[in-house]
């Protein structure tokens, strides 16, 4: 039978790198944090991490399985915080930083029922497209895209299965043609995004196990993914974007998919937040009900 407390400490030596480090969280030895491992292994039957004297990594098994673990452990909290009594509502005060497209347009109104379910509880949402430093930045959690590299946080999957899209309006493709080949994009006007001063005009896409990337050209540009978005809806060009930000758009017809037989790069959104210790029950409870709408929208890709 499967241990709660090996899947945590699973958790904890994936998003940290090290046993050391994830034993010294729970004041345990090393060695005990390895056996929790071993164990857990032996009832998977499965190698989770590859070890060496330098170094602690996920085999490709450990990172198919990270994402599952991650949830149970946040289904069991939110199970124990919904035994809580009517006077342990959520309360106090929670920072949270989103992109600015999917903040606007899909968490928005998530977080503002949310909030009114919960009348006790403070709010403070700060919506940009730079990556918030949860260790700096006045935060208690940010939502962002992507594959995460830093293993110092803690991260919630909200939608591991998401991918990104290329998009333009019916009109911009009713006058200036339909790709049908990546190649095809060099006589088109795309829509980069821009961060931190940088314009991200190479487009990457997974092909035969392998990634090939096309370079694109715009000129327009902008550091606001929302900009880009609503730039191809009025016919401005191409976007690749986000399944989450533009379904809504193309099962409403302001959008059309472009090449709808190749996938796009994949584009998990998760949660994160500095330490396991700071999950809160409002944390804990939100991240539910984002997940289960999130979820939806990305079972239609």
């Amino acid at each position: 039978m499967i241990r709660l407390e090996d899947v945590t400490l699973f958790v904890r030596s994936a998003a940290l790198g090290s046993f050391s480090r994830a034993a010294r969280e729970v004041n345990l030895l090393p060695g005990q944090v390895s056996a929790a491992i071993q164990r857990l292994e032996r009832e998977l039957d499965r190698r989770l991490f590859a070890r060496s004297t330098r170094s602690l990594r996920l085999t490709a098994e450990g990172e198919k399985y990270l994402p599952y673990a991650q949830e149970m452990l946040a289904l069991m909290q939110a199970g124990a915080d919904s035994l809580q009594s009517h006077e342990d509502a959520l309360s106090g005060e929670l920072k949270i930083a989103l992109p600015s497209d999917i903040g606007r347009n899909i968490l928005l109104p998530l977080i503002t029922d949310f909030c009114r379910d919960h009348p006790a509880l403070s709010v403070r949402l700060s919506l940009s497209d730079q990556i918030s430093d949860v260790f700096r930045d006045p935060v208690d959690i940010a939502i962002r895209y992507g594959k995460l590299d830093d293993s110092s946080y803690v991260a919630l999957p909200l939608a591991e299965d998401n991918r990104r899209v290329m998009v333009a309006s019916p009109a911009y493709l009713d006058q200036h043609g339909r790709p049908e080949k990546l190649e095809d994009l060099a006589q088109h006007h795309c829509l980069p995004f821009v961060m931190g001063g940088h314009v991200y005009d190479k487009w990457s896409f997974p092909q035969e196990g392998m990634r090939r990337q096309i370079t694109v050209k715009s000129r327009l540009l902008c550091d606001d993914a929302e900009v880009a978005r609503r730039w191809a809806i009025a016919g401005m060009g191409i976007a690749y974007k986000s399944w989450i930000d533009v379904c809504g758009d193309i099962q409403q017809g302001r959008l059309e998919i472009v090449l709808p037989q190749l996938p796009g790069e994949s584009t998990p959104l998760h949660l994160i937040c500095p330490h396991r210790k700071q999950f809160s029950a409002a944390i804990r409870a939100l991240h539910g009900v984002l997940r289960t709408h999130l979820r939806a929208i990305t079972a239609q890709l």
